[in-house]
């Protein structure tokens, strides 16, 4: 059940910030020697890694619309850290476990990745960099915040991801049908004489 909750809440914040999971769960392996994490994630070459790509997503994603980019580059590589995430979790299980976390982390990861990617189109609608910044901050700050608590009580932070998780989807369906709504409304507009 541990390594379910595991799976869940490293696939919901690695499809927010894939870098910062990997980079928080290696530091958390390498200064606490966690049992539950597996020692690869905290290997020198994989926590530079890591925060190298975390730093350049740092930076991305607090710019408008090059954060729609990077969130369109990174539609293949988060979920893929999820599934990774998961399988390694898995540790030594059978293959059948190893597959169950893997698609949990990889499922888990694609449909955050989605809540992000289209919330950041719907706030790059916005004309000001403010709206884009917070945003970037508070995921930020809610990856981290997350996976730390999963760190010590796995249950309570898959609950806390899936309730994140429900909540976004919900919003991405209700902001869905007003962009629907708006452009069926702009392509019944009169054209404009000439």
């Amino acid at each position: 059940m541990e390594s379910l909750s595991l799976a869940f809440t490293g696939g919901w914040a690695s499809g927010v910030n894939a870098y910062l999971v990997v980079l928080v769960l290696g530091i958390a392996d390498r200064v606490g020697d966690v049992a539950g994490i597996p020692d690869v994630l905290g290997r020198w070459d994989v926590l530079a890694a890591a925060g190298f790509m975390f730093a350049v997503e740092f930076v991305a994603d607090k710019i408008p619309y090059l954060d729609s980019t990077w969130d369109a580059i990174s539609t293949a590589i988060r979920p893929t850290v999820g599934a990774v995430i998961g399988v390694l979790l898995a540790g030594d299980a059978t293959s059948l476990d190893q597959a169950v976390l893997g698609v949990v982390g990889g499922g888990t990861a694609l449909l955050s990745h989605l809540v992000k990617a289209g919330g950041r189109l719907a706030i790059n609608s916005s004309p000001e960099p403010v709206t884009n910044v917070t945003a970037s901050v508070t995921e930020d700050l809610t990856v981290l915040g997350v996976v730390w608590l999963a760190l010590e009580h796995p249950q309570l932070a898959a609950a806390v991801a899936a309730v994140l998780l429900a909540v976004g989807l919900m919003m991405l369906v209700v902001v869905g049908r007003f962009v629907r709504r708006g452009w069926r409304r702009w392509k019944k507009r009169e054209p404009v004489p000439t």
